[in-house]
C-alpha cells in the first residue's frame, strides 16, 4: 500500500516556496535602494535588508526541503519545517515594517 500520492504536490509546494523567496530578496533589495535614495532612517533600509536576507536563506535551503519533503512523503521519515515558516514570517514582518517606516516618514510634514 502505498501512502504517499506520486502527483506533483511536492514540485508545486517548491516552486511556492521558490516564489516566496524571490519575491522577499528581490523585493527586499529594491525597496532598501528606494529607501536610501529616498533618505529614509537606516530602520527602514535595515528592516529592507533583513527581508532580503531571509529571502536568500530560504532560496538556498529549497533544494534541501524539496529532499527532505519528498523523503517525508515516501515514509521515511516525519517532516518539520518550522525554520523555513519562521523564516518565511520573520521577512514578511520586516517588510511590513519597512514598508510602514516608509509610509509614516513619507507623509509627515
Amino acid at each position: 500500500m502505498e501512502i504517499w500520492d506520486p502527483g506533483l504536490q511536492s514540485e508545486r509546494t517548491r516552486l511556492a516556496w521558490v516564489r516566496t523567496a524571490v519575491a522577499l530578496s528581490t523585493g527586499g533589495l529594491g525597496a532598501a535602494g528606494v529607501s536610501v535614495r529616498a533618505g529614509l532612517p537606516m530602520l527602514a533600509v535595515a528592516s529592507f535588508a533583513v527581508a532580503a536576507l531571509c529571502g536568500g536563506v530560504l532560496l538556498v535551503r529549497t533544494g534541501g526541503r524539496f529532499r527532505r519533503v519528498q523523503r517525508a512523503l515516501h515514509g521515511e521519515e516525519p517532516l518539520n519545517e518550522q525554520a523555513d515558516a519562521v523564516l518565511a514570517w520573520l521577512g514578511t514582518l520586516c517588510v511590513v515594517g519597512g514598508a510602514l517606516a516608509f509610509v509614516i516618514v513619507e507623509t509627515l510634514p
